[in-house]
């Protein structure tokens, strides 16, 4: 059986966490598209598990919580066309939490926006710190039960609800393109002592451009969205764990987790490539 040699499985790994489609890295990389997959689903395998392994014991102080929205196979509003029964096609949320020094992503989780999802969601989050933190999430309500269910009284827990409305001077194909200009928000506290000037989910939100930056799945308006849910997953955790141990943050000027005190050096592309060994 011919084996794929390490050079050319760090070069479509490092293609794929710079945002490049399957198909772009196989033609690139002058390997079969099924090469490529087997190659994301057994590195991203590896990355969960890394990851569930390392990432423990934070001494966190802040975090920031958010949803993001993507789809697998079709959008919700397809499904019923669908003449392929897939498992898990459909909208899908990835629920992400993020360290507001640091900037580790501290957990994900992927599924619906419903309470279930935010229930397991929190309980993770919960399980990879040591110390009380002050929590600040979107409006979302599911959070509500979900935060206090996970850590009990032992956090300080705000939301902030931003208020949307229409573009200024927008016609319809800008309000179709173009979110919503955000005219105010209320800063509400639900559980312990949150500092106010603490209260914010900026640094989440821009983690969401980082993810439609560096996969391709989440770009929007292409066709370049996940066909399996596994696969969606995978590439999610292959994403992590290099925007966690493998790339430099430009305000830091170190990874996120050597931030958080988790690891001493950068870890290369080949060293995440040989997770999956």
């Amino acid at each position: 059986m011919n084996k794929l040699p390490i050079a050319k499985k760090v070069q479509i790994i490092n293609m794929l966490v710079e945002g490049m489609s399957l198909r772009a890295a196989s033609r690139i990389a002058d390997v079969s598209i099924n090469t490529v997959t087997k190659l994301l689903v057994d590195t991203g395998k590896a990355c969960q598990n890394f990851h569930d392994e390392t990432v423990h014991g934070l001494k966190s102080t802040r975090i920031e919580a958010d949803e993001i929205w993507s789809f697998v196979y079709s959008k919700q509003k397809n499904v019923e066309k669908n003449i392929n029964d897939v498992d898990g096609a459909g909208d899908v949320w990835t629920w992400t939490a993020l360290d507001a020094d640091s900037k580790m992503m501290v957990s994900w989780f992927v599924g619906e926006r419903d309470a279930q999802a935010a229930y397991t969601f929190m309980r993770d989050v919960k399980s990879r710190l040591s110390n009380r933190v002050q929590l600040t999430t979107d409006g979302q309500k599911a959070y509500l039960n979900a935060v206090p269910d996970a850590f009990g009284s032992r956090i300080d827990y705000a939301m902030l609800i931003k208020i949307y409305g229409e573009p200024q001077g927008a016609n319809a194909s800008d309000r179709k393109y173009s979110p919503g200009d955000c005219t105010g928000f209320e800063k509400k506290r639900i559980l312990g002592n949150p500092v106010a000037e603490n209260v914010s989910t900026s640094y989440v939100e821009r983690q969401n451009l980082t993810m439609r930056m560096h996969m391709r799945r989440f770009t929007r308006l292409t066709n370049a969205f996940s066909k399996k849910m596994e696969n969606h997953c995978y590439a999610i955790a292959l994403h992590f764990v290099y925007y966690n141990f493998g790339k430099i943050h430009k305000t830091l000027r170190v990874t996120p987790a050597m931030e958080a005190g988790l690891t001493k050096d950068v870890m290369s592309i080949e060293e995440i490539v040989r997770l999956a060994d």
